[in-house]
Protein backbone atom coordinates (compact mmCIF):
# COMPACT_ATOMS: atom_id res chain seq x y z
CA UNK A 1 0.00 0.00 0.00
CA UNK A 2 1.44 3.39 -0.95
CA UNK A 3 1.48 6.34 1.40
CA UNK A 4 -0.78 9.33 0.70
CA UNK A 5 -0.99 12.92 1.86
CA UNK A 6 -3.75 14.53 3.89
CA UNK A 7 -5.33 16.12 0.82
CA UNK A 8 -5.22 12.78 -0.98
CA UNK A 9 -6.89 11.18 2.04
CA UNK A 10 -9.70 13.73 1.73
CA UNK A 11 -10.12 12.82 -1.95
CA UNK A 12 -10.11 9.13 -1.06
CA UNK A 13 -12.82 9.57 1.57
CA UNK A 14 -15.01 11.64 -0.75
CA UNK A 15 -14.65 9.06 -3.52
CA UNK A 16 -15.51 6.20 -1.17
CA UNK A 17 -18.70 7.84 0.02
CA UNK A 18 -19.74 8.96 -3.46
CA UNK A 19 -19.33 5.35 -4.62
CA UNK A 20 -21.26 3.83 -1.72
CA UNK A 21 -24.05 6.35 -1.07
CA UNK A 22 -26.04 7.70 -4.02
CA UNK A 23 -27.37 10.57 -1.89
CA UNK A 24 -23.92 12.14 -1.49
CA UNK A 25 -23.34 15.21 -3.67
CA UNK A 26 -20.12 17.26 -3.73
CA UNK A 27 -20.14 20.87 -4.88
CA UNK A 28 -18.42 24.22 -4.54
CA UNK A 29 -16.28 26.73 -6.39
CA UNK A 30 -14.02 25.00 -8.94
CA UNK A 31 -14.44 21.55 -7.34
CA UNK A 32 -15.58 19.88 -10.55
CA UNK A 33 -13.62 20.39 -13.75
CA UNK A 34 -10.68 21.97 -11.96
CA UNK A 35 -10.60 19.57 -9.01
CA UNK A 36 -10.51 22.31 -6.38
CA UNK A 37 -7.92 24.96 -5.62
CA UNK A 38 -5.90 22.40 -3.62
CA UNK A 39 -6.95 19.48 -5.88
CA UNK A 40 -8.93 17.82 -3.08
CA UNK A 41 -11.68 16.84 -5.53
CA UNK A 42 -9.43 16.05 -8.49
CA UNK A 43 -10.89 13.39 -10.77
CA UNK A 44 -14.19 13.08 -8.91
CA UNK A 45 -16.36 14.78 -11.53
CA UNK A 46 -14.90 12.64 -14.29
CA UNK A 47 -15.55 9.50 -12.23
CA UNK A 48 -19.00 10.30 -10.83
CA UNK A 49 -20.42 12.77 -13.31
CA UNK A 50 -21.63 16.35 -13.27
CA UNK A 51 -24.82 15.43 -11.40
CA UNK A 52 -22.80 14.29 -8.37
CA UNK A 53 -19.83 16.69 -8.42
CA UNK A 54 -20.92 20.22 -9.29
CA UNK A 55 -19.23 23.55 -9.92
CA UNK A 56 -20.98 26.57 -8.41
CA UNK A 57 -20.77 30.35 -8.79
CA UNK A 58 -18.58 32.35 -6.40
CA UNK A 59 -21.39 32.71 -3.87
CA UNK A 60 -20.78 31.17 -0.46
CA UNK A 61 -24.20 32.02 0.97
CA UNK A 62 -25.83 30.33 -2.02
CA UNK A 63 -23.57 27.27 -1.70
CA UNK A 64 -24.51 26.68 1.94
CA UNK A 65 -28.14 27.59 1.36
CA UNK A 66 -28.31 24.95 -1.37
CA UNK A 67 -26.74 22.45 1.01
CA UNK A 68 -29.36 23.14 3.70
CA UNK A 69 -32.17 22.61 1.21
CA UNK A 70 -30.65 19.41 -0.15
CA UNK A 71 -30.09 18.04 3.36
CA UNK A 72 -33.68 18.80 4.39
CA UNK A 73 -34.88 16.79 1.37
CA UNK A 74 -32.82 13.70 2.18
CA UNK A 75 -29.61 14.25 0.22
CA UNK A 76 -26.16 14.37 1.83
CA UNK A 77 -24.45 17.47 0.46
CA UNK A 78 -20.71 18.04 0.87
CA UNK A 79 -20.12 21.73 0.24
CA UNK A 80 -16.64 23.17 -0.15
CA UNK A 81 -15.83 26.74 0.82
CA UNK A 82 -12.63 27.52 -1.03
CA UNK A 83 -10.89 29.04 2.03
CA UNK A 84 -12.14 29.45 5.58
CA UNK A 85 -11.77 33.22 5.20
CA UNK A 86 -14.51 33.11 2.55
CA UNK A 87 -17.02 31.43 4.87
CA UNK A 88 -18.32 34.61 6.48
CA UNK A 89 -20.97 35.44 3.82
CA UNK A 90 -22.43 31.97 4.54
CA UNK A 91 -22.66 32.43 8.31
CA UNK A 92 -26.31 33.44 8.08
CA UNK A 93 -27.17 30.13 6.41
CA UNK A 94 -24.94 28.16 8.79
CA UNK A 95 -26.10 29.81 12.02
CA UNK A 96 -29.71 30.69 11.21
CA UNK A 97 -30.65 27.53 9.35
CA UNK A 98 -28.20 24.58 9.21
CA UNK A 99 -27.46 24.55 12.94
CA UNK A 100 -31.14 25.04 13.92
CA UNK A 101 -33.02 22.77 11.55
CA UNK A 102 -33.34 19.82 13.92
CA UNK A 103 -34.43 22.03 16.82
CA UNK A 104 -36.70 24.20 14.68
CA UNK A 105 -38.62 21.17 13.40
CA UNK A 106 -38.54 19.43 16.79
CA UNK A 107 -36.63 16.54 15.28
CA UNK A 108 -38.82 16.05 12.20
CA UNK A 109 -35.96 17.17 9.95
CA UNK A 110 -32.22 16.85 10.33
CA UNK A 111 -29.45 18.49 8.37
CA UNK A 112 -26.91 15.85 7.26
CA UNK A 113 -24.43 18.12 5.51
CA UNK A 114 -20.69 18.74 5.63
CA UNK A 115 -19.02 22.05 4.95
CA UNK A 116 -15.37 21.50 4.03
CA UNK A 117 -12.92 24.39 4.11
CA UNK A 118 -9.13 24.61 3.84
CA UNK A 119 -7.97 26.74 6.75
CA UNK A 120 -4.98 28.14 8.62
CA UNK A 121 -1.82 29.93 7.66
CA UNK A 122 1.66 28.85 6.69
CA UNK A 123 1.30 28.75 2.88
CA UNK A 124 2.23 32.40 2.24
CA UNK A 125 -1.23 33.43 1.10
CA UNK A 126 -2.88 36.85 1.61
CA UNK A 127 -5.47 37.57 4.27
CA UNK A 128 -8.78 35.67 3.99
CA UNK A 129 -6.68 32.72 2.75
CA UNK A 130 -4.98 32.22 6.14
CA UNK A 131 -7.83 32.41 8.63
CA UNK A 132 -8.04 30.23 11.72
CA UNK A 133 -11.32 31.33 13.30
CA UNK A 134 -12.68 27.97 14.36
CA UNK A 135 -13.88 29.35 17.71
CA UNK A 136 -16.59 31.38 15.92
CA UNK A 137 -18.13 28.17 14.63
CA UNK A 138 -17.47 26.20 17.82
CA UNK A 139 -19.62 28.73 19.68
CA UNK A 140 -22.74 27.84 17.67
CA UNK A 141 -25.11 25.23 19.18
CA UNK A 142 -26.07 22.54 16.70
CA UNK A 143 -22.76 22.42 14.83
CA UNK A 144 -19.90 19.94 14.97
CA UNK A 145 -16.45 21.32 14.21
CA UNK A 146 -13.81 18.78 13.21
CA UNK A 147 -10.13 19.36 12.37
CA UNK A 148 -7.90 16.48 11.21
CA UNK A 149 -4.16 16.46 11.86
CA UNK A 150 -2.97 13.58 9.68
CA UNK A 151 -3.98 11.64 6.54
CA UNK A 152 -5.34 8.76 8.62
CA UNK A 153 -7.52 11.01 10.71
CA UNK A 154 -8.59 13.07 7.70
CA UNK A 155 -9.92 9.93 5.99
CA UNK A 156 -11.65 8.43 9.02
CA UNK A 157 -13.08 11.67 10.42
CA UNK A 158 -14.38 12.86 7.04
CA UNK A 159 -16.18 9.55 6.54
CA UNK A 160 -17.76 9.97 9.99
CA UNK A 161 -18.72 13.57 9.19
CA UNK A 162 -20.41 12.55 5.94
CA UNK A 163 -22.43 9.92 7.79
CA UNK A 164 -23.48 12.20 10.65
CA UNK A 165 -27.16 13.23 10.67
CA UNK A 166 -26.35 16.80 11.67
CA UNK A 167 -24.20 19.58 10.14
CA UNK A 168 -20.42 19.23 10.43
CA UNK A 169 -17.82 21.88 9.71
CA UNK A 170 -14.70 20.05 8.49
CA UNK A 171 -11.63 22.29 8.54
CA UNK A 172 -8.59 21.02 6.64
CA UNK A 173 -5.20 22.50 7.64
CA UNK A 174 -3.59 23.69 4.41
CA UNK A 175 -0.09 23.82 5.91
CA UNK A 176 0.01 20.04 6.25
CA UNK A 177 -2.05 19.11 3.16
CA UNK A 178 1.10 17.62 1.60
CA UNK A 179 3.55 17.66 4.52
CA UNK A 180 2.72 14.25 6.02
CA UNK A 181 2.31 10.90 4.28
CA UNK A 182 0.76 7.75 5.78
CA UNK A 183 -0.65 4.47 4.62
CA UNK A 184 -4.43 4.91 4.66
CA UNK A 185 -6.46 1.80 3.82
CA UNK A 186 -9.46 2.70 1.64
CA UNK A 187 -11.75 0.43 3.67
CA UNK A 188 -14.55 2.84 4.53
CA UNK A 189 -13.87 2.61 8.27
CA UNK A 190 -14.75 5.85 10.04
CA UNK A 191 -13.08 7.24 13.14
CA UNK A 192 -15.20 8.42 16.07
CA UNK A 193 -16.28 12.04 16.22
CA UNK A 194 -16.42 13.93 19.53
CA UNK A 195 -13.32 12.12 20.79
CA UNK A 196 -9.75 13.20 21.45
CA UNK A 197 -6.89 11.06 20.19
CA UNK A 198 -3.99 10.22 22.48
CA UNK A 199 -0.90 10.57 20.29
CA UNK A 200 1.72 10.13 22.97
CA UNK A 201 1.55 8.85 26.53
CA UNK A 202 3.40 10.72 29.26
CA UNK A 203 3.51 11.42 32.96
CA UNK A 204 4.96 14.92 33.47
CA UNK A 205 2.95 17.37 31.35
CA UNK A 206 -0.01 17.35 28.97
CA UNK A 207 0.28 19.11 25.61
CA UNK A 208 -3.12 19.74 23.98
CA UNK A 209 -3.43 20.77 20.33
CA UNK A 210 -5.19 20.11 17.03
CA UNK A 211 -4.76 20.46 13.29
CA UNK A 212 -1.44 21.57 11.82
CA UNK A 213 -0.04 22.61 15.21
CA UNK A 214 0.33 18.95 16.15
CA UNK A 215 3.49 18.95 14.00
CA UNK A 216 5.25 21.49 16.22
CA UNK A 217 3.69 20.01 19.34
CA UNK A 218 5.03 16.52 18.65
CA UNK A 219 8.48 17.93 17.84
CA UNK A 220 8.45 19.84 21.13
CA UNK A 221 7.42 16.68 22.99
CA UNK A 222 10.36 14.80 21.49
CA UNK A 223 12.76 17.59 22.47
CA UNK A 224 11.38 17.63 26.00
CA UNK A 225 11.78 13.87 26.22
CA UNK A 226 15.50 14.30 25.52
CA UNK A 227 15.57 16.71 28.47
CA UNK A 228 13.94 14.15 30.76
CA UNK A 229 10.41 15.62 30.57
CA UNK A 230 7.82 13.00 29.61
CA UNK A 231 4.96 14.63 27.64
CA UNK A 232 1.48 13.34 26.98
CA UNK A 233 0.12 14.71 23.68
CA UNK A 234 -3.60 14.98 22.93
CA UNK A 235 -5.11 15.72 19.52
CA UNK A 236 -8.49 17.31 20.24
CA UNK A 237 -9.71 16.61 16.65
CA UNK A 238 -13.36 17.52 17.36
CA UNK A 239 -13.32 20.91 19.00
CA UNK A 240 -17.12 21.00 19.23
CA UNK A 241 -18.48 19.08 21.05
CA UNK A 242 -15.33 18.98 23.14
CA UNK A 243 -14.14 15.73 24.69
CA UNK A 244 -13.06 17.44 27.89
CA UNK A 245 -13.15 14.16 29.85
CA UNK A 246 -10.12 12.81 27.98
CA UNK A 247 -8.21 16.02 28.62
CA UNK A 248 -9.16 15.99 32.30
CA UNK A 249 -8.06 12.38 32.63
CA UNK A 250 -4.65 13.29 31.23
CA UNK A 251 -4.25 16.39 33.41
CA UNK A 252 -5.23 14.42 36.51
CA UNK A 253 -2.26 12.17 35.72
CA UNK A 254 0.33 14.83 34.78
CA UNK A 255 -0.81 17.83 36.83
CA UNK A 256 0.38 20.27 34.16
CA UNK A 257 -1.02 21.49 30.84
CA UNK A 258 0.03 23.58 27.84
CA UNK A 259 -2.54 24.28 25.11
CA UNK A 260 -1.28 25.08 21.61
CA UNK A 261 -3.26 26.55 18.70
CA UNK A 262 -2.53 28.91 15.82
CA UNK A 263 -5.74 30.92 16.15
CA UNK A 264 -5.68 34.26 17.92
CA UNK A 265 -5.46 33.94 21.69
CA UNK A 266 -8.48 35.91 22.91
CA UNK A 267 -11.65 33.79 23.06
CA UNK A 268 -9.91 30.91 21.29
CA UNK A 269 -10.80 27.26 21.84
CA UNK A 270 -7.79 27.05 24.15
CA UNK A 271 -9.51 29.47 26.52
CA UNK A 272 -12.53 27.15 26.72
CA UNK A 273 -10.32 24.15 27.46
CA UNK A 274 -8.48 26.10 30.16
CA UNK A 275 -11.75 27.28 31.70
CA UNK A 276 -13.18 23.75 31.88
CA UNK A 277 -9.95 22.42 33.39
CA UNK A 278 -10.14 25.16 36.02
CA UNK A 279 -13.75 24.23 36.77
CA UNK A 280 -13.37 20.46 36.81
CA UNK A 281 -9.72 19.62 37.51
CA UNK A 282 -8.37 22.52 39.54
CA UNK A 283 -7.20 20.37 42.42
CA UNK A 284 -5.17 18.20 40.03
CA UNK A 285 -3.22 21.13 38.61
CA UNK A 286 0.28 21.63 39.95
CA UNK A 287 0.92 24.77 37.90
CA UNK A 288 -1.10 27.39 36.00
CA UNK A 289 -2.21 26.39 32.51
CA UNK A 290 -0.24 27.99 29.68
CA UNK A 291 -1.51 28.82 26.20
CA UNK A 292 0.79 29.10 23.18
CA UNK A 293 -1.20 30.68 20.37
CA UNK A 294 -1.27 33.06 17.45
CA UNK A 295 -1.57 36.74 18.20
CA UNK A 296 -4.61 39.00 18.30
CA UNK A 297 -3.85 40.36 14.86
CA UNK A 298 -4.67 39.58 11.24
CA UNK A 299 -2.16 37.01 10.00
CA UNK A 300 0.77 39.09 8.64
CA UNK A 301 1.75 38.63 5.04
CA UNK A 302 4.46 36.39 3.69
CA UNK A 303 7.81 37.13 5.36
CA UNK A 304 6.32 37.67 8.82
CA UNK A 305 3.91 34.75 8.74
CA UNK A 306 6.31 32.44 10.59
CA UNK A 307 6.44 34.93 13.46
CA UNK A 308 2.69 34.60 13.92
CA UNK A 309 2.64 30.81 14.09
CA UNK A 310 3.48 29.21 17.45
CA UNK A 311 6.98 27.78 17.14
CA UNK A 312 8.62 24.79 18.76
CA UNK A 313 10.71 27.26 20.79
CA UNK A 314 7.60 28.97 22.17
CA UNK A 315 6.08 25.62 23.12
CA UNK A 316 9.30 24.60 24.85
CA UNK A 317 9.42 27.89 26.78
CA UNK A 318 5.84 27.43 27.99
CA UNK A 319 6.49 23.82 29.00
CA UNK A 320 9.63 24.80 30.94
CA UNK A 321 7.70 27.57 32.72
CA UNK A 322 4.99 25.13 33.74
CA UNK A 323 7.50 22.53 34.87
CA UNK A 324 9.44 25.10 36.94
CA UNK A 325 6.39 26.40 38.80
CA UNK A 326 6.42 25.76 42.54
Amino acid sequence: MSEITLVEAVTQALAYELAHDENVIVFGEDVGANGGVFRATEGLQKRFGTDRVLDTPLAESMIVGMAVGMAAEGLKPIAEIQFMGFIYPALDQIISHASRLRNRTRGRLSCPMVIRAPYGCGIHAPEHHSESTESILAHIPGLRVVIPSSPTRAYGLLLAAMRDPDPVIFLEPTRIYRKIKQEVPDNGVALPLDRCFLLREGTDITLVSWGAMLTETMTAAQNLQQQGINCEVIDVATIKPLDIDSIIQSVEKTGRCVIIHEAAKTCGVGAEIAAQLAEKALMSLRAPIQRVTGFDTIVPLYKMEHLYLPSVARILNAAHEVMAFE
